[in-house]
């Protein structure tokens, strides 16, 4: 799926959303269940497309695609029906994680990952395998050169707000944790676990 650059979503002065892997993200903080219903419905009420919508305790989670200025309008009609019900937005909480498998030949093991994630070798596509359903995680195939285990070949690459980096890479290195690589930040910062597994933590910005 084709998104809108970068610097035409910040350019669009979306205060409560984040772009992360798979488009806009925001969370509303909601009082209740039945507070969120009743966003939830507003919502829906007026929405020119169907947004990807998670309500839970506490908090509704909404995904647009970003693909077009239909969608930054969305997002700033979605805005004003929660501050017309007096729900506050809470960027930094929005999150996307994805698995990516380091391999010299993804067409040789994209399809079966594909067939096992959702049932159907044809959503994997180019270099990924996405869900549409949203069920399982998006998983991403980085070309490497060829090499014998036991290098690691599973890595996460976890999409935030670009705000909460900074807490969470703090977090990380206090629970015994380092920083493998800022080579490419802000785009993303490796870490590394104390037996050297690492993570990406990504963000939309500089990309």
């Amino acid at each position: 799926m084709d998104m809108l650059s970068a610097q035409a979503i910040q350019d669009a002065g979306l205060a409560d959303w984040r772009k992360l892997m798979l488009g806009l993200h925001a969370r509303f903080l909601t009082g209740s269940f039945a507070e969120g219903v009743r966003f939830v419905s507003a919502v829906g009420d007026a929405a020119s497309a169907v947004p990807e919508i998670k309500l839970g305790d506490g908090f509704v989670d909404l995904r647009l695609g970003a693909a077009d200025e239909g969608d930054l309008d969305l997002a700033r009609t979605i805005s004003s029906i929660a501050q017309s019900l007096g729900l506050k937005a809470d960027p930094s909480a929005v999150a996307h994680l994805e698995l990516g498998l380091d391999t010299a030949d993804r067409d040789a093991i994209g399809p079966f990952w594909a067939a096992v994630l959702t049932g159907d070798p044809a959503a994997y596509e180019d270099i990924e395998v996405v869900d549409s359903t949203g069920r399982v995680v998006t998983i991403w195939f980085q070309k490497t050169e060829p090499h014998e285990p036991p290098r690691q070949r599973f890595h996460l690459d976890l999409w935030l707000a670009p705000e909460a980096v900074p807490g969470r890479i703090e977090a990380a290195l206090a629970a015994g944790g380092t920083v493998a690589s800022d080579d490419e930040a802000p785009a993303f910062t490796v870490l590394a676990d104390p037996q050297g597994n690492k993570v990406c933590l990504c963000t939309y910005l500089d990309r």
